[in-house]
């Protein structure tokens, strides 16, 4: 996986020009060290803080991992919304101290429109006129985005169909060989863009570049869903929406490459660990670490053990919020006094 940024301005349809602004330096990914070494929050609050996890020190959860980094066999994908990642409560900082084979892509809401650019990875399917019909424009090859994407398409808010393009994306994944060529393994590239001051000119952004092996599932419970003992085949990269439920069917509805994937869902009833801090619409709706750690029970990771620490680690996280809260409530009843 890698991640990068890029800007490039362009018009909009109706114009009789491309502007190209030079490209910035690619954005560094730097691994954050897992030590316990400190450093400070930036902004107004100066509490010193954990790289790792992310937490203060004086509730930092590295020193709560009682054995080495998991080497999971069957890969973690998390699509995380971006303003998850810094709720006090956000479980994906476990993951991210607790397991080997994980990777974290930040996905942000789509409010103007996002290009897609899909690759696979193993075939050399040409898509034509057997899924395109003469009217609609070509969206596989010659992009002016990626000349190599297999497909491309473009989505607007909500994952509303673009209308400039005038494309059909249940006739563009409708053909059962595009979906059994998407199911071996293909790149996904996803493009951000905004329009600038009104004007017939955007702004392009790369948000992110990921990878999606052969054995990969999405764990989400929709009507196509299966439960993971209904799996016909070996898995191997589980892939997991980080949100509330919202930004998570957000999220699904903004990439729709994602529903071309096996789709999974845990048979657990039990409430989340969340439950007495954070709002869970329902019985069997769990935190994302909780969804992982039996999703991959489920699937046949072994070292349970290890697994389990993670819920313990969670739980101690959560009872953090719990005592804090009650702190808070306490300081406002006697200043009431």
């Amino acid at each position: 996986m890698k991640l990068q940024f890029k800007s490039r301005v362009f018009s909009l349809p109706g114009g009789n020009h491309f502007l190209t602004r030079k490209n910035p330096p690619p954005f560094q990914v730097h691994s954050l060290p897992q030590t316990l070494e400190m450093v400070t929050e930036s902004g107004h609050s100066k509490r010193p803080m954990c790289p790792s996890c992310s937490k203060p020190t004086r509730l930092c959860l590295c020193t709560r991992l009682k054995i080495p980094c998991l080497p999971n066999s069957v890969a973690v994908t998390i699509l995380q919304h971006s303003l998850e990642k810094k709720h006090p409560l956000n479980s994906t900082r476990i993951a991210s101290i607790g397991l080997q084979n994980l990777s974290v892509i930040s996905v942000s809401d789509v409010n103007y429109e996002a290009q897609f650019l899909i690759r696979f990875l193993n075939s050399n399917l040409e898509i034509g006129s057997h899924i395109l019909d003469e009217k609609t424009p070509p969206l596989i090859k010659d992009s002016i985005f990626d000349s190599n994407a297999d497909v491309s398409f473009t989505i607007e808010k909500y994952g509303a169909n673009c209308p400039i393009q005038n494309q059909d994306l249940s006739k563009l994944f409708g053909s059962r060989a595009t979906i059994d060529d998407i199911r071996k393994g293909i790149l996904v590239k996803k493009l951000q863009r905004k329009p600038l001051n009104g004007s017939s000119e955007y702004q392009e952004l790369e948000e992110f570049e990921v990878a999606v092996p052969l054995g990969s599932v999405l764990l989400f419970p929709s009507e196509n869903s299966i439960g993971v003992e209904d799996i016909n085949f070996e898995v191997k990269n589980l892939i997991v929406l980080d949100g509330t439920w919202a930004k998570a069917k957000r999220m699904y509805n903004e990439n729709p490459w994602l529903k071309l994937l096996p789709h999974v869902k845990l048979d657990v009833e039990k409430l989340s660990l969340y439950s007495e801090v954070r709002h869970q619409p329902k019985a069997g709706y769990l935190s994302t670490i909780e969804s992982i750690v039996y999703a991959l029970k489920a699937v046949g990771e072994e070292n349970s053990e290890g697994l389990d620490h993670l819920l313990d680690v969670f739980e101690s996280m959560v009872g953090d919020q719990r005592r804090c809260k009650d702190d808070r409530l306490r300081e406002r009843l006697s200043n009431c006094d």
